[in-house]
């Protein structure tokens, strides 16, 4: 089954809110990067590692124990305009002070980028 836009951006949410590196890549376009400040562009085939350094910080300030769900999402505001959308959230790790912004790309190869801010430094 072919997929919009999007359903693309809803299962590359699901995977975020379950931490599921396979959810998130399984709706992310072939040239897919994650752009986060702290670590630099993160390339579609260095995303499951970077996922795994994520959810070590996050469980080292959570006791040993990730959070479920892992990540929260609101304030989602989309624009859909010659077959891109663009989507903004906010987010954060519950149980932690990790939130900040988000601005994905979607079109209906999949979700094609995601840069983020942070309201709070990670600490690595």
């Amino acid at each position: 089954m072919t997929m919009n836009a999007a359903e693309h951006l809803r299962a590359y949410a699901d995977g975020w809110t379950h931490g599921d590196a396979d959810r998130i890549l399984k709706a992310t376009a072939e040239d897919y990067t994650f752009d986060d400040p702290d670590f630099g562009v993160v390339t579609r085939k260095a995303f499951p590692d970077y996922l795994t350094g994520l959810k070590e910080s996050i469980a080292a300030q959570c006791g040993g124990q990730l959070p479920d769900p892992l990540m929260e999402l609101s304030e989602v505001l989309s624009h859909e305009e010659g077959g891109v959308l663009t989507a903004s959230c906010w987010w954060s790790f519950p149980g932690t002070q990790i939130k900040g912004a988000g601005l994905i790309k979607a079109d209906a190869t999949g979700v094609r980028s995601e840069v983020i801010t942070y309201y709070t430094r990670l600490s690595v």
